[in-house]
């Protein structure tokens, strides 16, 4: 029988889980999509710990795959802080097209994010390399400074202003991003060489931006090409009634249109 005390920490960990706030989205015999929560790695090592491995597992365990040691086809990944739509393949012929998409770069990703200060031009391409920040080994961290990277990769990010307003009466701005290329930490890398940190990221504000209950970046929209079925997933903006964040100005509308008018090869 559980210990009193240890099924109060058992119910607490539960109640405050990450996983709570993550949603699928849709469910196919090919595909899982989920719109996972911020905060939330998306599988461990350590059985017990809280992932979105153990989320799916719990909620599909007949869908549970035991040939895989994580249990499901994890083709691509969402950082720890970051929340949003991530695919999972059911089977053998829906991972192989999904990764073969991400490989061949056929995807079409759409992030919300809203970061610091505010933009002076409406739409910005960053197309600079980036490569593993030596500064501080210890931490995971990418950079843009050819100066402090090694091991370079050239990436490409198009950057789209929706609103400018203030986030906790600073300057802050909205953006939709469109990461042409998908390297690891793009997103908040580019955002940093611009200048414009993302609100609540801890890493590349060095670990200054503490404040935020979380990292206001999100995966909005996801699109993946394939000869099975069709996988066009978008979930609501997580921001949009965040009482810290109040717009002021209305640069682009969003709407379903914006995608195709910004359609980026």
């Amino acid at each position: 029988m559980i210990g009193s005390t240890t099924y109060i920490f058992w119910l607490i960990k539960e109640w405050w889980s990450p996983s709570k706030q993550s949603k699928i989205l849709k469910l196919t015999k090919n595909f899982i999509a989920v719109d996972k929560s911020f905060d939330l790695k998306i599988n461990s090592n350590e059985d017990d710990e809280i992932t979105l491995q153990t989320y799916l597992r719990n909620m599909y365990p007949e869908l549970v795959s035991k040939t895989l040691h994580h249990q499901f086809h994890f083709v691509h990944r969402l950082d720890f802080s970051t929340s949003g739509v991530i695919c999972i393949p059911l089977n053998k012929k829906a991972c192989k097209e999904v990764a073969e998409a991400f490989n061949k770069k056929l995807t079409q990703k759409y992030y919300i994010a809203i970061v610091r200060g505010l933009f002076s031009v409406d739409t910005i391409e960053v197309n600079t390399p980036i490569g593993e920040d030596k500064r501080n080994p210890e931490v995971q961290k990418m950079c843009c400074d050819k100066k402090f990277y090694t091991k370079p990769k050239q990436s490409r990010s198009v950057i789209i202003v929706l609103e400018k307003g203030s986030f906790k009466n600073y300057p802050a701005t909205k953006i939709l991003i469109l990461p042409i290329t998908g390297r690891r930490h793009q997103i908040r890398a580019h955002c940093t060489h611009l200048g414009h940190t993302i609100v609540g990221d801890f890493t590349y504000s060095n670990k200054k931006d503490v404040e935020p209950s979380r990292m206001y970046l999100h995966s909005l929209r996801l699109v993946i090409p394939n000869s099975i079925e069709d996988f066009d997933v978008q979930t609501e903006d997580p921001f949009l009634h965040d009482k810290d964040w109040i717009p002021i100005k209305v640069i682009n509308e969003f709407n379903c249109d914006i995608f195709n008018k910004f359609k980026v090869n």
